[in-house]
C-alpha cells in the first residue's frame, strides 16, 4: 500500500503546527517580578540558566496534533493498493443462489451481486434498468487488475448491448440453468389500433382511411364522427377535422397518446415538426414531433387525390403503416453461453481510497480527548 496526497501543496500547512508551541510559551512569559523595599540590598545571585519546561504537555501534544491532522486533511491523502486482491464472484439478478453456490470457484472468493452498488450476495440487489452488460463493464474498471473475476448468469441473458462486451481481463464465464423472463418486444410492422374521428367536410377523406386500415387486417374499425367520444383504451386517433383541436384529445395526446391530425387541424403551442414520410418528389407528406409523453403527427395536405395523389397508390396503406408504428427496439435477448466477454479493452488505473471520512473521525476524536484535558486542567488549578 502506498500513500499519496492529491494536494501536496497544502502540506505546508503544517508550520502551523508551531503556533500551539508559541502561545504556550507565550502565556508562561506573562508572569511580571514585583520588587520589594526591603530586599534591594540584599547580594545579587547570578539567574540561574533558564531551561525552557513545558506545562500540560499532554494537552499541548493533543493540540499540536489537531492543527497536524487538519493540514493532512487539506492535502487530501489517498491509499493506493488498499483494495483486496481476492478473487470476485460477480452474480446476474436471476440467478438461482443455490445453484450459484454450486459452480466451482476459487476459494476464499468474495460473492456479489452484479447490479447497482455490487451488494453482497446475503442481501437483495436493487432493481435496476441498467444493462447488465454495463454493470460488467463497471466491474472490471473498478477491480484491480490482478484480480481473478467470475460471472455466473443464467441461460439466457435480457437487456443486453448490441456487441459482446470487451473487458480488460479474462473473465470465467459460468451458465447455470434458468432463464429471466422479460416483456416481449413489440414486432416491427405491427397493425396500428388507429381510431377516427373527422367533421362533416371530411366525409370524403373517410374512405381512404377505411381502405387502409382493411389493407392491415384491423380487427376493430374505430371510426365516428368529431362528437364520437373515445374508447377507453385508444392508443392511436385520426382527428379528420379543421379548426383548434379540442383541450380532451390534447391532454389524451399528452398523456401518451398519438395524434394524427388533419392538415387543416390546428394546436396552440404546438411543437416544431420534422418530416415523417414523403413521396418520391421529396415532398412532405406527413410530419411529426413529440408531445408530452405522446406524439402528435399531421398530414401536410388534405386527404384527397387531387391534393394528395399517393392516396391512389397502392403502397399507401403500408407507407402509412410505418409512420404510425414506431420500430421496435433491437434484439435484447440472447444465450449467455454465446454472450461471453472477451478480452483487450484498456484497463482503467486503480482507483485510490480516500482517507478524509477516516482523518475526519480522528480529528473528532482528538478534539473530544483535547477538551476533555483542557476542561480536566481548569478544573484541577481552580481547586
Amino acid at each position: 500500500m502506498n500513500l499519496a496526497f492529491l494536494l501536496p501543496a497544502a502540506l505546508a500547512a503544517l508550520a502551523t503546527a508551531l503556533l500551539p508551541l508559541l502561545i504556550h510559551l507565550a502565556r508562561r512569559s506573562e508572569q511580571r517580578p514585583t520588587l520589594f523595599a526591603a530586599l534591594q540590598w540584599l547580594r545579587q545571585k547570578p539567574k540561574p540558566r533558564h531551561r525552557i519546561r513545558f506545562d500540560e504537555w499532554v494537552l499541548l501534544a493533543l493540540r499540536v496534533a489537531l492543527v497536524c491532522l487538519f493540514a493532512l486533511l487539506l492535502a487530501r491523502p489517498v491509499l493506493f493498493g488498499a483494495q483486496s486482491d481476492a478473487p470476485f464472484v460477480a452474480v446476474a439478478p436471476g440467478v438461482d443462489v443455490a445453484k450459484a453456490q454450486q459452480v466451482d470457484v476459487a476459494k476464499g472468493a468474495r460473492w456479489h451481486w452484479l447490479a447497482p452498488g455490487f451488494p453482497a450476495l446475503s442481501k437483495a440487489p436493487a432493481a435496476s434498468d441498467v444493462s447488465v452488460m454495463s454493470w460488467l463493464r463497471e466491474l472490471d474498471a473498478a477491480l484491480p487488475a490482478d484480480v481473478a473475476l467470475t460471472v455466473i448468469v443464467p441461460e439466457q441473458l435480457d437487456g443486453v448491448d448490441a456487441q459482446v462486451p470487451k473487458l480488460s481481463r479474462r473473465v470465467a464465464w459460468r451458465v447455470v440453468p434458468g432463464a429471466r423472463g422479460s416483456v416481449a418486444a413489440p414486432q416491427r410492422g405491427a397493425v396500428p389500433a388507429l381510431a377516427v374521428r373527422y367533421a362533416p367536410q371530411r366525409a370524403d377523406a373517410v374512405r381512404y382511411m377505411r381502405a387502409a386500415m382493411r389493407a392491415w387486417q384491423a380487427k376493430v374499425e374505430d371510426i365516428g364522427p368529431a362528437t364520437q367520444p373515445l374508447a377507453r383504451g385508444t392508443r392511436q386517433l385520426a382527428w379528420l377535422s379543421p379548426g383548434a383541436v379540442p383541450v380532451d384529445e390534447l391532454a389524451w395526446a399528452r398523456d401518451g397518446g398519438m395524434l394524427l391530425l388533419d392538415s387543416q387541424a390546428s394546436v396552440a403551442n404546438a411543437p416544431p415538426m420534422v418530416p415523417l414520410w414523403r413521396d418520391a418528389s421529396g415532398v412532405t407528406l406527413v410530419e411529426g414531433a413529440a408531445f408530452g409523453k405522446g406524439r402528435v403527427l399531421r398530414f401536410t395536405s388534405p386527404l384527397a387525390p387531387a391534393e394528395m395523389p399517393v392516396l391512389l397508390d397502392g403502397a399507401f396503406p403500408r407507407e402509412l403503416r410505418a409512420v404510425l408504428v414506431s420500430p421496435g427496439p433491437a434484439p435484447s435477448r440472447v444465450f449467455a453461453s454465446m454472450h461471453a466477454p472477451t478480452t483487450g479493452a484498456l484497463s482503467a488505473p486503480p482507483a485510490p481510497r480516500d482517507l478524509q471520512p477516516w482523518l475526519l473521525w480522528l480529528i473528532g476524536l482528538v478534539f473530544a480527548i483535547e477538551r476533555w484535558f483542557a476542561t480536566a486542567a481548569r478544573r484541577g488549578v481552580s481547586t
